[in-house]
């Protein structure tokens, strides 16, 4: 049986975790590294920035007021559905909400029993360099009584996230710039922005969320991006415009030559992926935003028996990591033969290359946005596991849809899967009709 260790008690982690445990005629019992105190990951809401108990970087990223972009309905992992009425019925929940669901996964399926919590993993690196087959040596030190405790695996299935090393780009201007600069990892509630003029930098969801609450009570909100502009109706205080060009004291000037005067500024750049804990020798590097070498987004093509389980973005998270997770453990039980090397680096190159084509910077060679549900059925087909049902995929469409036209509406519908390829949104007269074939 292999011993695998894992990385990570968020999201990625507790699914590793699960479907390890559930094969324990090829894996042995895993074993989980988690630096934070309880599972949850990012979801793990804290009002503090900066640095925790520890001195180590806050990890999560969460705001106060934070509700999923997604509904319900398409989150949960696919042996271990939210429940249509749970949390009153609403569709788009709160981030305590989904922190709930996690830790009811982690109950349902026993899993604390694997997790060695406030313990950071100091090193991970291959016994042998070089050899596909190596196993793993790792260090890790416990947070509470700094001990170094060391440990042998034949695999490592690493799910440390990706949303708590914030993207800071070095705009020119920015050091003599007199307002707030902060970076949307840090951002917590809208109260300090309250009559204030505040520009943030990144159309993407984070950007997209906090602007529209910053500008419940900011006497301006800029949305500054280099996107198509989208087409929903904005609030009256709140504008579009391009990116940020530079700095001055008072104020931004913008891309297209126009100068704004404002009084803060909320950098919502995205995260960088970070790997501190890998060696040298683990040869993984990060180059514009791409971690490779990795086949599928997921294998090191050089030491197969390492993975990296979340690294897509755009995507559906919870069904993702499971299909990943899935085709990880086929490839390291033997079910599924991956391809040699050279075969799964040009799979890879090609990958990249098809994005380049369509217009895309090389720093989204993990961006998959519609393209998510083709990779899922090619994990799933070659795990030998099921796909993603259709229902989800169109309740997923129709909210995107829906949120393109209406950013300050979309979270207040719920939705129903009523089949695998249907669903309905909630209405009285729906849910009359749903009680009535009960």
């Amino acid at each position: 049986m292999l011993r695998v260790g894992v990385v990570g008690a968020g999201a990625a982690g507790l699914v590793a975790a699960r479907l390890l445990a559930a094969r324990p005629s090829e894996f042995a019992a895993p074993v989980v590294f988690e630096q934070a105190g309880s599972v949850g990951g990012t979801w793990v809401y804290t009002d503090h920035v900066g640095s925790d108990r520890h001195g180590l970087p806050i990890h999560s990223s969460m705001y106060q007021n934070l509700r999923t972009n997604l509904p319900k309905e398409v989150m949960g992992f696919p042996d271990f559905p939210f429940k249509s009425d749970s949390y009153n019925g609403k569709s788009f929940i709160f981030h305590e909400e989904v922190l709930d669901y996690l830790c009811r996964y982690a109950d349902r399926f026993d899993l604390e029993q694997y997790i060695l919590f406030e313990t950071r993993v100091e090193n991970v690196t291959p016994t042998s360099a070089n050899d596909p087959a190596s196993g793993w040596s790792v260090t890790t030190r416990d947070l509470n009584t700094n001990k170094t405790s060391h440990h042998f695996f034949d695999a490592m299935i690493i799910c440390n996230g990706h949303y708590s090393v914030p993207t800071v780009p070095d705009l020119p201007g920015i050091r003599q710039f007199k307002g707030e600069v902060i970076h949307s990892h840090d951002y917590r509630v809208p109260a300090p922005y309250t009559g204030k003029r505040v520009i943030l930098l990144g159309g993407r969801a984070s950007g997209i969320d906090i602007s529209v609450e910053v500008a419940t009570v900011a006497k301006q909100v800029y949305l500054s991006h280099n996107q198509p502009p989208f087409v929903a109706t904005l609030p009256d205080n709140m504008q579009q415009t391009v990116g940020i060009e530079s700095m001055e004291p008072d104020g931004v000037v913008l891309k297209d030559g126009r100068r704004l005067a404002v009084d803060a500024l909320i950098l919502c750049t995205g995260y960088e992926f970070e790997f501190a804990f890998l060696s040298p020798a683990c040869g993984v590097e990060v180059v514009e935003r791409q971690v490779r070498p990795l086949y599928k987004h997921v294998i090191h093509t050089g030491y197969p028996r390492l993975a990296f389980i979340g690294l897509p973005t755009v995507v559906l998270p919870f069904p993702l990591f499971h299909k990943q997770v899935e085709f990880v453990l086929a490839s390291l039980s033997g079910r599924l033969r991956l391809p040699c090397r050279p075969e799964m680096d040009a799979d890879t190159a090609a990958d990249l290359e098809t994005r380049l084509q369509l217009g895309l910077p090389a720093r989204y060679a993990h961006l998959l946005g519609p393209l998510q549900w083709e990779y899922m059925d090619v994990l799933a087909s070659a795990a030998g596991a099921e796909p993603v049902p259709e229902a989800v995929r169109q309740l997923y469409d129709e909210v995107h849809a829906q949120r393109a036209r209406d950013l300050r509406g979309y979270k207040e519908r719920a939705f129903r899967i009523t089949g695998p390829a249907t669903f309905v949104e909630v209405t009285d007269e729906v849910m009359a009709d749903l009680a009535s074939k009960l």
